[in-house]
């Protein structure tokens, strides 16, 4: 079990439905991390941009894009993590895979499609959610409009981190900040949202505001807003420990059953 978990948390432009030139560009990204990390973020749909022309883009859990994830992961010995577009017999996902540097993998499939942009007209919506064991670290991934539904997100698995991969864009950035900083506040676990950067097809822009948060809502991170960046963050088993024993917020949670 790791006491600290270093994560890089990577900040990028997409380059709209061109999924080798984006695995292109983060390899070049990751590569030039020097110091040692545990894991890796990488934005919601990273390898296409928020696009609802699935089937143009679509990759199947053994396709070039998971094989690339495996590689990089052994590689940098480091988790790395992202959502992209996965066909999945005749339904598409917007779907997380965290890969684990000895090429296990866990997925997490969207629960909330943004019906704004009519992502819940192009993919299915996932029922499950799930807890990812890494280096004694008990972490929960969601995307995106996840973060507007706190009871999908509610602490009550004790996890140690709560993270989020999002295709944000600038206009309601306000929401995204606001919405960060309390997850992390309320569930009493370290909170990190990746977003992207840039103008994508659609000409929607997107200003970044990644950002990594403790269990008392303090930011942690110097991301720059506006353009792309790279930053490792480290989180402390030891602060999660000595605040939740100190102040006991999660002893007096609700109980209840999500249907």
């Amino acid at each position: 079990m790791n006491d600290e978990l270093k994560i890089a948390l990577i900040q990028s432009n997409l380059v709209w439905e061109h999924p080798k030139q984006n695995r292109q560009n983060f390899s070049s990204k990751i590569s030039s991390i020097s110091h040692p990390i545990d894991l890796i973020i990488l934005p919601e749909m990273f390898t296409s941009g928020f696009t609802m022309n699935a089937n143009q883009v679509a990759e199947t859990m053994s396709g070039e894009t998971i094989v690339w994830m495996k590689q990089l992961s052994k590689e940098k010995n480091a988790a790395i993590t992202g959502s992209l577009i996965i066909k999945d017999n005749d339904s598409y996902f917007n779907r997380l895979v965290f890969v684990h540097p000895n090429g296990n993998i866990d997925t997490y499939d969207k629960r909330h499609t943004f019906t704004l942009a009519g992502e819940n007209k192009v993919y299915d919506a996932g029922q499950e959610q799930i807890i990812i064991d890494f280096k004694g670290w008990k972490i929960k991934p969601l995307i995106c409009y996840d973060l507007r539904f706190p009871v999908w997100a509610r602490n009550t698995e004790d996890y140690d981190l709560l993270f989020y991969v999002a295709n944000w864009p600038k206009i309601r950035i306000d929401a995204w900040d606001a919405l960060l900083q309390a997850r992390a506040i309320e569930n009493m676990s370290y909170c990190i949202g990746v977003n992207r950067v840039g103008l994508d097809a659609n000409n929607f822009e997107y200003s970044g505001h990644s950002a990594a948060y403790d269990v008392l809502g303090k930011r942690m991170d110097a991301i720059p807003q506006n353009k792309e960046a790279t930053e490792i963050v480290t989180l402390n088993k030891s602060h999660i420990e000595t605040y939740r024993k100190k102040l006991g917020f999660l002893n007096d949670r609700d109980v209840f059953t999500l249907k």
